[in-house]
């Protein structure tokens, strides 16, 4: 009975013991070779790149709801397609081709472009930021010019601009307000005070003050639900917690939609565990850029046993660092529910490289 969780938070460390743990296996016992990487990394990004498209299509269809799959999972299709482009480097110094490659791969990146950013505004943010840090990361690895010239940075800050301001007009053509930025901003400026003050005035170290939550009476004081994994890896097991769903959504919304994630898990769990986040989340950084060096230590050596493992290393650092940054710093919801689970995924895949079984 000790090892059942007894609320939000408890379940949420279970989980993320459990996948840690899955992930360390994974890494060190299944085979990591280049090739297999990169066709896996391809699978999943053209698979998440026809997630994405069928979703933003039911977006013209009346009568077809769509289900935002970009919150969610935008993470890991930017670990797959990141990968992609760790690995081309690896492959041309290996003598490879990499043309066809590289067209697929910037295929790929276009249409995701195009259907999340249709999907969700934050969603884009994301996207290119992931990018960015993607295209960092693999210079500074392969000893590559920097990404950060002027005429890149330029290009990058006009694509963003002309991306949201061709949302902004088709929204108004279409007369469709489910696509407008503007529209996205100004319900957070309407809202964001509110619920800054919900915070502020009742966050406690460890949780948030009794009835101070949407359900008043019964409020346990933390663990209330705002942050939570996926309602369906809840239900599953018949866990007691409290949720939000249907219509109740609107109520986790305060927090959840309106402010960054550092104010949700302030409030539902309390300042020391957003501290204790915080380190966890430098931590992981720290510790995945330590093991990117000695994985370009290795290769550099004319080692080739890790090349695999780097790629994937690269992947996974960039979608975590990107998400981390989204979801504490900008909009809770792109670290909450099944977010959260991608969260916590990459995490894993990230620490789990700190453990190399030598045969």
């Amino acid at each position: 009975m000790a090892l059942i969780a007894q609320n939000h938070l408890q379940y949420i460390i279970e989980i993320a013991v459990i996948i840690q743990i899955g992930i360390f296996f994974l890494l060190n016992l299944a085979p990591m070779s280049l090739n297999l990487v990169l066709m896996v990394a391809m699978i999943v990004a053209a698979g998440f790149a026809l997630l994405f498209g069928m979703d933003a299509m039911l977006l013209f269809i009346p009568g077809f709801t769509h289900s935002e799959f970009t919150h969610p999972y935008g993470p890991l299709a930017l670990l797959a397609v990141v990968t992609i482009m760790a690995a081309i480097p690896i492959m041309e110094k290996s003598g490879i081709n990499t043309r066809s490659l590289k067209l697929y791969m910037y295929g790929v990146i276009l249409f995701i472009t195009i259907a999340g950013g249709l999907m969700h505004r934050s969603f884009l943010a994301l996207w290119l930021l992931g990018l960015f840090i993607g295209f960092f990361i693999i210079s500074k690895s392969f000893r590559q010019k920097s990404v950060f010239t002027v005429r890149r940075i330029i290009f990058v800050v006009a694509a963003a601009i002309a991306g949201f301001g061709s949302l902004e007009l088709l929204s108004r053509a279409l007369d469709m307000s489910v696509l407008s930025p503007l529209l996205r901003i100004t319900r957070i400026e309407t809202y964001s005070l509110s619920s800054l003050k919900m915070v502020i005035n009742h966050a406690t170290l460890t949780g948030h003050q009794y009835g101070s939550c949407y359900w008043q009476d019964a409020c346990l004081g933390g663990s209330d639900g705002y942050i939570s994994l996926p309602v369906t890896l809840i239900t599953l097991f018949g866990l007691p917690f409290p949720l939000f769903y249907g219509i109740l959504v609107t109520k986790k919304d305060v927090i959840d939609y309106m402010l960054p994630g550092i104010f949700g898990v302030a409030f539902d769990f309390g300042y020391l565990f957003l501290i204790f986040l915080l380190i966890w989340c430098i931590f992981v950084m720290y510790l995945g850029f330590n093991i990117l060096r000695t994985y370009r230590k290795r290769r550099e050596n004319g080692d080739k046993k890790c090349l695999g493992r780097e790629a994937l290393l690269i992947g996974s650092l960039t979608a975590f660092i990107t998400q981390a940054t989204m979801g504490l710093f900008l909009m809770n919801r792109s670290i909450n529910g099944t977010a959260l689970l991608t969260f916590i995924i990459l995490s894993a895949l990230v620490v789990g490289h700190v453990v190399l079984i030598k045969k």
